[in-house]
Formats: structure tokens, C-alpha cells, sequence
């Protein structure tokens, strides 16, 4: 199969949906290998090893063709990126250690709900009111995540839905620069300057990790580098709003693998939730793709 003259592969959706899902398994096994480590050092400590192991795995590969095939002429969406990205993670991974895993992962992963605030905000870009309605039906979901009517509130779950902002921010960005960018340079941008990024951090909040610790942190950079080349290599053979909806796979996933290792099976509040958000996220991103003026202005930002 052969490179298109805009940087993508033919599309094959069963492909891409494929790629997509196994990417968000990995992100599932990452995050409970991150609860793994609530005991062992800090969340930062975590978030550096992660992107200096990955960096050292992906560098080999992207220095194949010497410096000359890391240059480009895109490093500040490359900046983009890792920011909204590494912030995104961090997010995440302080939720998962103050709320039960399933729901900060829930709450984290409704990023596709927020592209269209975002769509709107940076590009004026007007959605359908069928894209607001799931929209608005997926907010529901969130909202009896969060139970505000309940007296403590969890600061972990504001912080997840951070997090879920910066996702959103992140996965459009993957789009833009997987249109011209190879999916190696992509991700040694994104270890490299979110390494640069978590550095003060790690010093400020650094805890010893032991040789169990060491371990899981290979487990966790490992899951990382996995998911974020699967991902980018799902947007090569389809379109982001059209394996976009397999992002919910890893609620799913999550709340298997929380149930399996910890005994600990979602209630029916979290179901309710999950089919809210998963079924509500799916309405937007395909109105979304029947859109042809959300998807004209989607191609146009992608070009820029």
C-alpha cells in the first residue's frame, strides 16, 4: 500500500478502527499499571521515566535517515502537542490515584466531546445541532460521574475533566501533523519535549521507585510508546472523526481490567454514565462526518 501525495495511506476504516482500538487497550493496561505505582514513587517520577524510556526506544528509529529526518517545519505544533499532551497525562494520572480508576478514565477519555467547544473557539467553526445534541447527551454522563448533589466532592474528578480539554487539544494536533509528518519524527517530538517538560517536576517531586517500581515503569513506557504508534498510524488509513468513536473502547477496557485485577465491577450509576458518554460521543463524531461543512473546515485547519 502506497503513500497519498497528502501523507496519508488509502483508506481502509476496518484498519484504522483496529489500530484505534488496540491503541486505547494499551492506554487501558498503561493506566492501571499507573495505579500500580500509587505507593511507589510520584506521579511526575512516572511521567519523565515514561517519555525518557520511549525517547530512547523511538530514537534509533528516527535518526535512521540522520538529523536530516527529524527536521521540520512544524515544531511549534509539535510544541502543541506535547504540551497539551503531557499536561493531559498528568491529569490523568493524579485522578487515577484520587478516584476510582474507571471513572477518572471515563471522565478523562469524553475529549471528543469537548472538539466541538474547541472547533468553535479557535476556529469558529459552527456544528449542527445534532452534533450539540450528543454533545449535550454525553455532557449527562459526565455530570452523574461527577455528582455534584454528593456533600464531598472529588477534586480528582475536575482535574480528570482537565485533562479530558488537553486530550481533545492533543488528538487534534496528532491529526494536523499526521498529514505531513512521519509517524517516527511525530512521536520523537512529543518523548523529547515532554521528557523537557516533566523534568522540573520530577526533581521538585522526586521519590526513589525501587526495583518493583523500575519495572513498572518499563510496563508503563512501554504501553505508552505502543498506544501512541498505534494512534497515528490509525489516522493514516482513516480520518480521525471516523475512528474517533473507538476512543470510547478504553472506558470499556478500563472498566474490564478494574473488574479482573482489582474485583472491583462498575456500578450502575458508572454503566448509566459510560453508555451516556460512549453513546452521546458517538452521535457527534458521526453527525460530525455526514457534516460536509464541519468536514471542510476540519481538512482546512489540517492544510494550515
Amino acid at each position: 500500500m502506497t503513500n497519498t501525495g497528502s501523507g496519508h495511506m488509502p483508506e481502509n476504516l476496518t484498519l484504522g478502527a483496529v489500530l484505534s482500538s488496540l491503541s486505547f487497550f494499551c492506554t487501558a493496561v498503561m493506566s492501571a499499571l499507573v495505579k500500580a505505582t500509587e505507593e511507589l514513587t510520584s506521579t511526575a517520577v512516572v511521567l519523565l521515566f515514561q517519555n525518557l524510556i520511549c525517547l530512547v526506544l523511538i530514537l534509533p528509529i528516527a535518526l535512521r535517515g540522520g538529523w536530516a529526518s527529524v527536521q521540520t517545519q512544524k515544531i511549534w505544533l509539535h510544541v502543541l502537542r506535547a504540551v497539551s499532551g503531557t499536561a493531559a497525562w498528568y491529569a490523568l494520572f493524579i485522578a487515577i490515584l484520587m478516584m476510582p480508576l474507571t471513572n477518572a478514565i471515563l471522565l478523562t477519555f469524553s475529549a471528543p466531546l469537548w472538539m466541538p467547544v474547541i472547533a468553535w473557539v479557535l476556529f469558529r467553526e459552527k456544528s449542527s445541532r445534532s452534533i450539540w445534541i450528543g454533545a449535550g447527551i454525553g455532557f449527562v454522563g459526565v455530570l452523574l460521574v461527577l455528582q455534584p448533589h454528593h456533600q464531598k466532592f472529588n477534586i480528582g474528578a475536575l482535574i480528570a475533566l482537565a485533562g479530558a480539554f488537553c486530550l481533545a487539544i492533543a488528538f487534534m494536533s496528532v491529526r494536523w501533523l499526521g498529514a505531513t509528518e512521519p509517524t517516527s519524527r511525530i512521536l520523537f517530538y512529543y518523548f523529547l519535549l515532554s521528557a523537557l517538560l516533566c523534568t522540573p517536576f520530577a526533581i521538585f517531586d522526586w521519590r526513589p521507585f525501587g526495583l518493583r517500581g523500575s519495572i513498572y515503569l518499563v510496563g508503563i513506557a512501554l504501553t505508552l510508546l505502543l498506544s501512541q504508534a498505534l494512534i497515528v498510524l490509525a489516522y493514516r488509513y482513516a480520518s480521525a472523526v471516523k475512528v474517533g468513536p473507538f476512543i470510547y473502547t478504553v472506558i470499556v477496557f478500563t472498566a474490564l481490567i478494574n473488574w479482573f485485577l482489582w474485583n472491583r465491577a462498575p456500578t450502575v450509576v458508572v454503566v448509566f454514565s459510560m453508555a451516556l458518554v460512549i453513546g452521546g460521543g458517538i452521535i457527534a463524531i458521526r453527525k460530525q462526518s455526514a457534516d460536509p461543512e464541519a468536514v471542510d473546515a476540519s481538512n482546512s485547519a489540517t492544510e494550515s
